[in-house]
């Protein structure tokens, strides 16, 4: 989806969020830029961050151009320095952080005897370090009623073909979840994740026309909703996860995939 049409999608429903102040990680492109855009029309003040320059200011200048209040801070989370950057500055532009959302990830999967250490270990810096030091450091600024939303995936709980290392990053990130909700829940700062199942970015959809014959083109008859999420489906959860509406959630991870994870198989495969 274009941001014209993520804006048409979308319908504000929150506004005790207008004026409150989110940083949305990863949110240059796909999923984050889904939830910033989706914060941005509930008139919330947004931190755009990712790792290209040039992407991160196209969303800013898009945005702006609409009249949102929004701040662009390029950067790769696997520095820690980059990451006391994020929060700083999202701090001195605005004041201080209402909602983390902790989006970016690094997405590469292989079989288990592909996997070198390096991968590994840029995938636990990005995928599980990053949304820890952010939540350390977003939390001393963040007032009662606070919201840390992390990013997962149906891949923390069952297990991609392909898993390695994602699916061990995204377990970890679920088990974060729940430690840092209890954690902050005297401060009444809520922590959950969204877990997303097939969801149709604009990256899957260049994979689809690449290779026409990628078997994840047959993925929506495995869902049993029959069609791939899209951005707006998760970025609607984000929203409401940072609302009032959800005042009484913590600790949560929310499955956003058509049924995926509450199938035993998929139709025409019986066990």
């Amino acid at each position: 989806m274009t941001g014209v049409e993520l804006l048409q999608a979308v319908v504000p429903r929150y506004p005790e969020l207008h004026g409150k102040v989110a940083i949305v990680t990863g949110s240059s492109q796909g999923i984050g830029l889904g939830i910033a855009v989706r914060l941005a029309a509930e008139h919330m003040r947004v931190v755009i961050a990712g790792l290209e320059v040039n992407e991160v200011d196209s969303v800013v200048n898009y945005l702006r151009g609409l009249g949102f209040e929004v701040h662009g801070v390029p950067g790769d989370l696997g520095d820690e320095d980059q990451i006391a950057r994020l929060v700083d500055e999202a701090i001195h532009t605005f004041g201080e952080v209402d909602v983390l959302v902790n989006n970016a990830a690094d997405l590469f999967r292989v079989h288990l005897a592909e996997m070198n250490v390096d991968l590994f270990d840029r995938q636990i810096a990005v995928n599980v370090r990053a949304p820890l030091l952010l939540a350390q450091r977003v939390a001393p600024s963040m007032s009662a009623g606070g919201s840390i939303i992390n990013i997962s995936s149906v891949g923390g709980l069952r297990a991609h073909e392909d898993a390695f290392p994602y699916d061990v990053t995204k377990g970890a990130l679920d088990s974060m979840t729940r430690a840092l909700a209890i954690d902050l829940a005297a401060r009444s700062i809520r922590v959950n994740a969204i877990a997303p199942g097939s969801i149709a970015t604009a990256r899957v959809e260049r994979h689809l026309n690449t290779d026409t014959n990628s078997p994840y083109g047959n993925a929506p008859q495995r869902i049993p909703l029959g069609r791939r999420g899209t951005v707006v489906d998760i970025a609607n959860v984000a929203a409401f996860l940072a609302s009032n509406d959800a005042a009484y959630i913590t600790g949560q991870i929310i499955y956003v995939d058509g049924g995926i994870t509450a199938q035993l198989s998929p139709p025409g495969q019986p066990i």
